[in-house]
Formats: C-alpha cells, sequence, structure tokens
C-alpha cells in the first residue's frame, strides 16, 4: 500500500477569501484573508481547552455544529457518492463520527443541520449559530479538479468571536477522501483539546473464520472508524499478533506455518515481506522498540517461557528474562528505557517492569485477581492491562501499579492496545454465548465504548501511528 502525501492548497482564486495552509500549518500561498479571520481572534498560542485526560466537562458542554460541506459544482468523482454534492455530506458525517465516538464532544452532525452555501465557507452566518447555540463551528469545501483529483478544505471557527481559529486543505486522490475527512477532525481535536490527534490512522488485526476447532486467522488493516478494511495474508499459515512500526511503514506479526512458528515484517510500502526470527519453541508476542530497531518476543524453551530482543534486521537473541515459569509480552515504555511484561513466577498471572537491558525486574500488580497482556501508553503516564477477576475486563493503572481502573465489565475483553494520542483503548471481546470475536474502543473514562465494523470476527488488534 503506498503512503499517500498530501499537497497543499494553492490557486484557489475561485473561493474568495480562501487562505489555506498546508497539513503542517505553514502558509504556502498568500490570497484575500477571509472574513471571519479580521474579527477577534483567540490568542496565537493557545494549546486548547485545559483539563486532565479523565475530566472531559469543558469539552463535552461544547456545542460543536458541523454542517454539509459545500461544493462549487456538483460535478462527477470516483468518490463515494459519485458526485461532489453528495461527498461534501460524506466528509461532514466522517469528521462529525470522528468527534463523536472519541468520547470528548457531542456534535451535531450533517443530518441534523441545514445546509450552507459554497461561499458561506469562508463568511459564516455567526449570528444564524449563535441562535442555535452552537460555539464551535466546523466548516468545509469540496471541489473537483480538471483531473479527477479533490480539493477538500476545513476550517474551525469560535462561534461567540466570530473568529476563524484555524483551517486547513488538502489536494487528494478521489480514493483517499476519508484521510481529508479523518485530517480534518484531527485539526478540531487538536486545536480544541490540545493534545495530539488520532484519527487519521490505521488499525491492524486478526481476521478469524471457520469452526472453533480449525480457525483461519489472517492478518488484516482498517482505517481507525473500520473503513477501508483488506487482507494482508491469504490465511495459508495462522497469524498472530501484529504490531505496526514507530514510523508506520512495517508490520511486525507471529506467523505459524505447519506448527512452526516465525516472527515477520510486512512492509507496507512494497507489500513484500521478511523473515526475522524462526522460534526454536512456541513462540508469542513480537513488540517493537520506540525506535523501531528491536523487537521483543517471548519463546518457551524446554518448559520455560522467556523474553527476548532480536534486532528488526534479524540476527542473534538476546534472552532478557530467566526465571522459572511463564514471561510473556513486552512493552516498552515510550522513552524505550523500560519494559512491562506478565509473569506467573509469583504463582499467578502479574505484570512486572525492567530495565530494557532486562536488569531490576520488579511486580507492579498487587490487586485482586490475575493481571496480563499489559501494554504501556504511548503519553508514558499509564500501563493498560486485562484484569482477570472473574471475567476478563480492560483495567489500566500508573507505571508503579497504583491507581487501577476497570474501564469494561464484559465476559471476556482482553488484549489492549493505545491510540497514538494515548486516549482510547482498543481491544477485542469475546461473546459468551456464540464465541464470537470483535474490536471494541473505549475511551480512559470507561462510559464511552463502540464497537468497530469487521466483515468477519476479529481479535488481536493493533493501533498504528498517525500517518504523515
Amino acid at each position: 500500500m503506498k503512503t499517500v502525501k498530501f499537497a497543499p492548497l494553492i490557486g484557489l482564486a475561485s473561493l474568495p477569501g480562501l487562505s489555506l495552509p498546508a497539513p503542517a500549518f505553514a502558509q504556502v500561498e498568500q490570497l484575500p484573508a477571509s472574513s471571519a479571520s479580521q474579527g477577534p481572534q483567540a490568542p496565537a498560542d493557545a494549546g486548547g481547552l485545559t483539563g486532565s485526560v479523565t475530566d472531559e466537562s469543558e469539552w463535552q458542554d461544547l456545542g460543536i455544529a458541523i454542517p454539509a460541506f459545500p461544493t462549487d459544482a456538483s460535478v462527477a468523482t470516483a468518490a463515494e457518492g459519485g458526485n461532489t454534492e453528495a461527498l461534501g455530506r460524506n466528509l461532514a458525517r466522517v469528521v462529525y463520527n470522528d468527534l463523536k465516538n472519541n468520547g470528548l464532544f457531542k456534535p451535531v452532525g450533517p443530518d441534523a443541520l441545514p445546509g450552507i452555501g459554497y461561499f458561506q465557507v469562508t463568511a459564516p452566518s455567526f449570528d444564524f449559530w449563535r441562535g442555535r447555540s452552537t460555539e464551535m463551528l466546523v466548516q468545509g469545501f469540496v471541489k473537483a479538479a480538471p483531473d479527477g483529483k479533490l480539493t477538500v478544505g476545513c476550517y474551525l471557527y469560535d462561534v461567540a468571536l466570530g473568529s476563524e481559529l484555524i483551517r486547513q486543505g488538502y489536494v487528494v486522490q478521489p480514493a483517499e477522501w476519508r484521510r481529508a475527512a479523518h485530517k480534518c477532525a484531527d485539526m478540531v481535536y487538536a486545536r480544541l483539546s490540545g493534545e495530539n490527534p488520532f484519527f487519521d490512522s490505521k488499525i491492524a488485526y486478526i481476521a478469524e473464520t471457520g469452526p472453533k476447532d480449525h480457525r483461519r486467522k489472517q492478518l488484516a488493516i482498517m482505517d481507525s472508524d473500520g473503513a477501508n478494511h483488506r487482507f494482508i495474508t491469504n490465511g495459508q499459515a495462522t497469524a498472530l499478533t501484529p504490531r505496526y512500526s514507530p514510523d508506520y511503514s512495517k508490520i511486525v506479526y507471529l506467523s505459524y506455518l505447519n506448527g512452526y512458528p516465525r516472527i515477520y515484517v510486512y512492509d507496507i510500502g512494497t507489500g513484500q515481506q521478511r523473515l526475522v526470527t524462526q522460534g526454536k519453541g512456541p513462540t508469542f508476542a513480537p513488540r517493537w522498540s520506540p525506535d523501531g530497531k528491536w523487537i521483543l518476543y517471548s519463546m518457551a524453551i524446554g518448559g520455560n517461557t522467556d523474553i527476548y530482543r532480536v534486532s528488526a534486521q534479524g540476527g542473534p537473541s538476546t534472552r532478557l528474562t530467566n526465571t522459572p515459569g511463564i514471561n510473556v509480552g513486552g512493552s516498552y515504555s515510550p522513552d524505550g528505557s523500560r519494559i512491562v511484561f506478565e509473569s506467573d513466577r509469583s504463582g499467578s498471572q502479574q505484570v512486572y517492569v525492567m530495565n530494557a537491558d532486562g536488569s531490576n525486574q520488579r511486580r507492579i500488580s498487587f490487586f485482586g485477581g490475575r493481571a496480563a497482556t499489559p501494554e504501556w501508553s504511548p503519553r508514558g503516564d499509564q500501563i493498560a492491562f486485562t484484569h482477570i477477576a472473574g471475567n476478563f475486563r480492560i483495567a489500566v493503572m500508573d507505571p508503579n501499579g497504583q491507581s487501577v481502573r476497570d474501564l469494561t465489565d464484559s465476559w471476556q475483553d482482553e488484549a489492549p492496545t493505545w491510540s497514538p494520542n494515548g486516549r482510547i483503548i482498543q481491544f477485542f471481546r469475546t461473546e459468551k454465548n456464540s464465541g464470537k470475536t470483535g474490536i471494541w474502543q473505549v475511551d480512559l473514562t470507561g462510559r464511552n465504548e463502540r464497537k468497530l465494523n469487521t466483515p468477519v470476527d476479529a481479535s488481536d488488534p493493533a493501533w498504528g501511528p498517525v500517518l504523515p
């Protein structure tokens, strides 16, 4: 799959007052300012609303309106909807769903709002929106070029101030229209929350089909909202536990062919894969180091399971644990200095932390039940894990094992993985009666759960970084 680079917007003289910076917010061309940019301005260094990741009352109180994105002319396009007018509504729907489903905002989407005119994109009717108790307004447009490419613009306005807060624009191929919508949602999220965005990202997971005693497990990928699904492997060899590399360019995963475990790295750009190491015994859970140079994995030899480290390019492995029992997993802290893992050396599954070289191993989970599949947050402040106490729950704790909170309470939720900004946790849930598995997401409050649609049963999710 080829990584798409978004082109900056230039030469959009047909829309008066339009001046859009590139995705990195660098001004690429001076055009007449929009009418809203001449009103009262928020401070240039404003970094978003204040508040911790578990107190979102300020954000949720915001009235955010997202009307359909108008077009200058309804013309046929290869993008979903068939023409730019229908596409404009679909773009706004994606932005709306992104902001609604993350648990921070309660926006109103295009299907519940009146439409706007093309020239209102840069000249909002602030009095009208104030009358609807709107505080923040997301407006955009879509325009087709003769070569078939699409120009998508996105604006965020503060309605009370009557001013423009930020704008971005993208030139994309029709097949990439959803990425433009995700980038728009990322812009709004980052500007209002002051946090890093995560909507324009990918998810890898294991697609499962067939009877319980003969499951077919394929590596698959999709967008962060479950769209644009595709299979990566053909299912002839069982695939397990995928993880994206820190730069998004590769996926590491475990493959079993004829009973032999192998760790492969799949190159997303070329579609090629290469063998990193072949285990001498049952092998589990490959994980990247934050710099992408190393891969952790677990391997069972002679009745003992330990954690090993191998170069991402292959070569000899280094054993990091050496205790009786089962040591599994391994997730680096964001700075690469420590590793969190699970071990039953104390008699039951618990969470441990060690230095990156395997030294200073110590247990951090001392609460009721067992603890498994730990994964360090990209923010570094929390560790997500599977809390086994009667049922399987997704839980979080700080790196010292304190402040434990269960986020879910279903029959069997397991294998948490973090969104790129550490705000959402993804996991897979097994239904009690049917045994069907699916991918779910929950925010850090535990109040906002949602299931992602997949064409078949799904397990072992892994969230990749934000796309360039």
